[in-house]
């Protein structure tokens, strides 16, 4: 009678998926996710993974929102012992048959002069253009999510 009990429970409550993809042709781009960010801050980033299907390579060459006044790829480097973010110059290669992970640490989209803080369940959309396929739209979720990254240099 418990478990019967349990499982009428939990059938009531919200369900949330958090994982969500986008597909387009050969490119498919998943989770598409964005860290809460606090009061003060007017930068942010998006990140997700970029799966090519496909025989050809192709490159992202940009990305763009109206949640930022400018959004970049960017990367992290080591320097010296220190970490620090750097644009990526000429896009990121996306390889045939292969993924490209944009996470918190290495490749990601700067979101720079944020309209608001990035809060916890919103969504924004996310403009990503390819050298080959064009642009693709993506659905963009703000989470909780991982610990915040070590101080960084820009």
């Amino acid at each position: 009678m418990n478990k019967l009990l349990l499982t009428a429970l939990l059938a009531t409550l919200p369900f949330t998926a958090t994982a969500h993809e986008t597909r387009s042709a050969d490119l498919t781009i998943q989770h598409p996710w964005s860290r809460v960010m606090p009061a003060a801050s007017v930068n942010g980033a998006a990140y997700f993974l970029i799966e090519n299907t496909g025989k050809q390579a192709d490159r992202l060459l940009s990305a763009q929102t109206p949640r930022a006044k400018k959004a970049e790829l960017h990367t992290h480097i080591h320097d010296n012992g220190v970490m620090r973010m750097r644009e990526v110059e000429g896009g990121v290669a996306i390889p045939a048959g292969q993924s490209v992970k944009f996470a918190p640490g290495g490749l990601h989209v700067m979101l720079m002069g944020l309209n608001s803080p990035l809060q916890k369940g919103e969504h924004f959309p996310l403009t990503l253009k390819f050298e080959r396929k064009g642009e693709v739209k993506l659905d963009v979720v703000v989470e909780d999510g991982m610990p915040a990254a070590m101080p960084m240099q820009h």
